[in-house]
């Protein structure tokens, strides 16, 4: 009986030639977060996460500010209904006497701080189209062109300067009609809170600076985002205390 043995060739197959050109590059490295190869290596910074940080970091240091302002507020309110022992009565007098407050002057400061914060979101809001844009400015044969960008930093930091200048002449308007800082326990909370705002926007404004000094470093685009966007959130709630303890001054003396 015959039997059928069919004969199986095997076709050796060529060599793959490298990818790299050159025949001696190295094996291909992939980027272990699986999804192909190309983009940033392990070395560059995950900037996001960064953001996250530097934003929970800021809500921290906000929360210990608010506490701090929110003592000195029961502080004033409680202070309000205190007096001093008049022995020739035998009775507690109170001692509260009401502040005249340059309204004028402080509106215009407010208005000066307000625009601020409204300067400062422009400024970040660029910072962020900064970094949208520059992956594709990078690709070859695209150009940025040459339009320049509004100064927005500047002019936040100019604006900060006159608030902050204007509520050094609040003070000396102030003092000259006869509410000094040992005056009376409402003048005393008057410069107080005022002054304890204007330390804390004095930092604003040195962070302010050092974001438009990282411009001309040799830095990312995302690192001065990220600058940015705490410097303004910072900023903004700057804004919104200054509102809360003029509100304070204002309707609860």
């Amino acid at each position: 009986m015959a039997t059928l043995n069919p004969t199986l060739k095997i076709d050796k197959v060529a060599p793959q030639p490298r990818v790299g050109g050159g025949g001696g590059g190295g094996p291909i490295r992939r980027h272990p977060g699986g999804g192909g190869g190309g983009g940033r290596d392990d070395s560059y910074p995950d900037f996001s996460e960064q953001l996250r940080r530097y934003r929970l970091g800021l809500a921290v240091g906000l929360a210990a500010v608010v506490m701090l302002f929110v003592s000195f507020t029961s502080a004033y309110i409680v202070r309000q209904g205190l007096g001093t022992y008049d022995s020739a009565t035998g009775q507690y007098v109170s001692d509260w006497r009401p502040v005249t407050l340059p309204m004028a002057l402080l509106l215009v400061n407010t208005l000066l701080l307000l625009a601020s914060s409204f300067t400062i979101e422009k400024a970040r809001r660029a910072a962020f189209e900064d970094v949208a844009v520059t992956p594709i400015v990078a690709m070859p044969g695209i150009s940025a062109g040459n339009t320049k960008r509004f100064p927005w930093l500047a002019v936040t930091v100019v604006l900060g300067l006159g608030f902050l200048t204007g509520q050094l002449l609040a003070w000396r308007q102030m003092y000259h009609t006869g509410f000094a800082i040992s005056s009376s326990p409402a003048s005393s909370f008057f410069y107080v809170l005022t002054g304890m705002h204007g330390l804390h926007l004095a930092g604003g404004v040195i962070a302010l600076l050092y974001a438009g000094f990282v411009t001309f470093l040799p830095r990312s685009v995302e690192r001065r985002r990220i600058v940015v966007d705490v410097t303004a959130w910072y900023w903004h709630f700057m804004a919104l205390l200054w509102l809360y303890i003029f509100a304070l001054m204002k309707f609860a003396a």
